[in-house]
């Protein structure tokens, strides 16, 4: 959970103006991907400076980066993603060190994307906390310094589903935040269009108890970049309500709500007693309360067509409309190539790492109006997107 720079210093929307940036703009850095003219791809180039509203629609978004190819959260995965024409990479998901730097994990939890277990010098680190809620056995950012992270190299997180994969074990290191802002200047430059980053601050009701609070570290960093804006070219994003609040009044950027499964609550609701449910957020108040706050949602894509008991896809909800009505976009997550993540009618054979019929499913979800999408394959994504947007 997906997923930004020229700054206009003088234009400074209302709430409601900031909300509409991220209104549907079938324009953008990806016109060629589009098909579209050259003259519309001027076009989408004069926009760039806009925020979201200059993006391409729906837009791709690189899930860990491009991770169904390389090591999710790698520099050599977000790099991919780049180059497979990717309109947003989803640089960070943003867990703290234990002097406090930020680093680019799925999980706090690191044996199961890192080769920390080969490292005997780490192995009395290894021990079980209870991580919102549920107790969970490993290694954690939070009690290592950078650099003996730095020690550490990235490896495939569900080999079975990605055996190719693991060719790059050990090929890169983690990144931290910072190295990712530096990378997301370097690579505009280089390719003289703007890039995108989609970070996701990771447990924060968890982090701030043990005093490394994300919210204050990430905002020290973006306005240290430069990149604290309605119209910067970094989307924040997390499944707290009260962390996008804190973000809120910490940044300018724009801000969305991630959303599991209707029936879950978010962490910090079950912290500050809030009894509210995910089923509550999506309904019109829930969503009239995040659109004071957030300029979109990230939901699961079961929220936006449900699966019956066999797996199927179902009717679409209401969710893309509704949202919509008050302002918000849509990037729900997480559209991947392989069999087992797909909806039962698009599989195609058993192979745990085999591919469906995901251009299919990506037809299915483009319909229902959503804005964007997150995606492990974003190539497979721009295909789908151009078969949407020229069929």
């Amino acid at each position: 959970m997906g997923t930004q720079h020229t700054h206009e210093p003088n234009e400074q929307p209302d709430a409601t103006g900031r909300r509409a940036l991220l209104g549907a703009a079938v324009l953008g850095a990806g016109g060629a991907v589009l098909g579209l003219s050259g003259t519309a791809q001027a076009a989408g180039a004069r926009q760039a400076g806009r925020g979201v509203k200059g993006l391409p629609v729906p837009t791709i978004i690189g899930h860990r980066g491009a991770s169904g190819y390389r090591p999710e959260h790698t520099l050599g995965a977000y790099q991919l993603a780049l180059d497979m024409g990717a309109d947003i990479v989803e640089a960070g998901d943003l867990v703290p060190t234990r002097d406090g730097h930020l680093v680019c994990r799925h999980e706090p939890e690191i044996g199961g994307t890192t080769d920390v277990a080969d490292h005997p010098e780490f192995a009395d680190r290894r021990t079980t906390k209870v991580l919102d809620g549920v107790p969970t056995t490993g290694w954690f950012t939070e009690d290592f310094t950078l650099a003996e992270l730095k020690t550490l190299r990235a490896t495939e997180r569900i080999p079975a589903n990605r055996p190719h994969n693991t060719l790059y074990d050990g090929r890169w290191e983690i990144p931290t935040f910072e190295e990712v802002l530096r990378w997301q200047d370097e690579q505009t430059r280089k390719r003289g269009k703007q890039v995108w980053i989609y970070p996701e601050l990771k447990h924060p009701t968890y982090f701030r108890k043990l005093g490394l609070g994300l919210e204050e570290r990430v905002a020290k960093l973006l306005r240290a970049h430069r990149r604290d804006r309605w119209n910067s070219p970094v989307i924040l994003q997390s499944f707290e309500p009260t962390s996008i609040q804190r973000l809120n009044k910490l940044v300018d950027n724009p801000l969305v709500v991630l959303l599991s499964g209707a029936g879950t609550r978010p962490w910090d609701f079950v912290e500050n007693g809030d009894p509210r449910t995910v089923a509550d957020l999506v309904k019109p108040a829930g969503l009239r309360e995040i659109a004071s706050y957030a300029q979109g949602i990230g939901p699961t894509l079961d929220l936006i067509i449900p699966r019956d008991g066999a797996g199927n896809l179902t009717e679409p909800t209401g969710l893309v409309a509704d949202a919509h009505k008050v302002g918000l976009i849509l990037h729900p997550y997480t559209l991947r190539n392989e069999n087992p993540f797909l909806p039962a009618n698009f599989r195609r054979g058993t192979g745990a790492d085999a591919y469906g019929d995901v251009f299919g499913a990506y037809r299915a979800y483009f319909a229902t109006g959503i804005d964007g999408i997150f995606t492990d394959h974003p190539d497979t994504g721009l295909l789908a997107r151009a078969d949407f947007v020229n069929g």
